[in-house]
């Protein structure tokens, strides 16, 4: 999901270079926030999911040891 997103933003962005009327900058803008916003919060979550996982990896280390 989060690639589509990303796919989009950089469709947004180039629209948004190559130039477009003001309603329509507008709205691609718009569209382009909410995408960011929804790419952030995903990348918190796996952020949240690495931090978890290496916490395991490490105690099962110092079990190891």
């Amino acid at each position: 999901m989060i690639e589509q997103n990303i796919k989009r933003l950089e469709e947004i962005a180039k629209r948004l270079e190559d130039g477009v009327n003001l309603d329509e900058s507008l709205k691609l803008y718009e569209e382009g926030c909410k995408l960011a916003k929804t790419c952030l919060k995903d990348l918190e979550k796996a952020k949240g999911k690495i931090i978890i996982i290496k916490k395991e990896f490490d105690k099962k280390g110092e079990d190891n040891e």
